[in-house]
């Protein structure tokens, strides 16, 4: 095959050494820093929640030192199955899983996570109350509203998270701690619209919870609706313009995976 026609050759995955990740780590932490000050707000009041997923446990276990010197407390999954396998090897940070869960997987999530970024729905909601009874545990949550409509995406809409909202204030599930609410952008087409698209979805979500604290401050307890989970790697300083109070970050901290196959 001519050069001329030769594919191009598969990019490099990161570093993933303890040092490349924190130095990362930091760069991530200074635009946060950065974007809190241009939105007038203080950069203490925005969690940096790094995503490990498709990250060895073995790589976690040498960087974790880096991260908590940092001040990181908490490590967050998509999937509960990887979530629970690193959460056996790996006993220092807080565990939050963040991607949607089905209620027969409940029972695995109820045993070891400390957050649950991602309840849709009452069936998932019943399902970990019941095995959080039988765990003695508690579980802070945040509910998950696809606030850009997009068919494809998980979470409720704002009228279901304003029922779960009044579940959760009547104490329909004493387990579950409302924290907040988190969502997931459309994605930034590069374009002047498509930034004031991404955009359009955490004003949607501020304002309702806005709307919810206001509704529900007689039934619920002080701070369960603190939280704002929303902005990622490509997308967090419009987010934390619109008042995140948690970003999520996984590529711009551990870098891009391996490519599968690779050697």
């Amino acid at each position: 095959m001519s050069p001329a026609t030769a594919p191009a050759p598969a990019p490099e995955p990161a570093d993933r050494s303890p040092e490349a990740i924190a130095a990362r780590l930091a760069a991530v932490r200074a635009r946060v820093d950065a974007a809190a000050a241009a939105a007038g707000r203080d950069p203490a009041g925005v969690r940096l929640l790094p995503v490990s997923k498709t990250v060895p446990a073995g790589v976690l276990a040498a960087a974790w030192p880096h991260l908590a010197a940092a001040g990181v407390t908490a490590l967050a999954e998509n999937r509960v199955q990887e979530a629970a396998a690193k959460a056996a090897e790996l006993t220092g940070p807080r565990w939050a899983v963040i991607g949607p869960l089905q209620s027969n997987k409940a029972g695995r999530l109820a045993g070891f996570a400390d957050e649950f970024h991602a309840l849709d729905r009452a069936k998932v909601a019943d399902a970990l109350q019941r095995r959080l009874v039988e765990h003695e545990r508690v579980l802070e949550v945040l509910i998950q509203v696809n606030t850009s409509a997009e068919p494809q995406k998980a979470g409720t809409d704002p009228a279901g998270a304003r029922e779960l909202v009044a579940a959760l204030a009547a104490g329909r599930w004493p387990n579950l701690r409302l924290r907040g609410l988190m969502t997931m952008a459309m994605p930034d087409d590069g374009t002047p619209a498509g930034a004031a698209a991404v955009r359009g979805c955490f004003t949607r979500l501020r304002e309702l919870r806005e709307g919810l604290a206001a509704d529900f401050a007689a039934e619920l307890p002080e701070g369960a609706l603190a939280e704002l989970s929303m902005g990622m790697s490509g997308d967090f300083e419009a987010a934390i313009a619109e008042g995140s109070t948690q970003v999520r970050v996984g590529r711009a901290i551990f870098g891009a995976r391996k490519p599968a196959g690779a050697g």
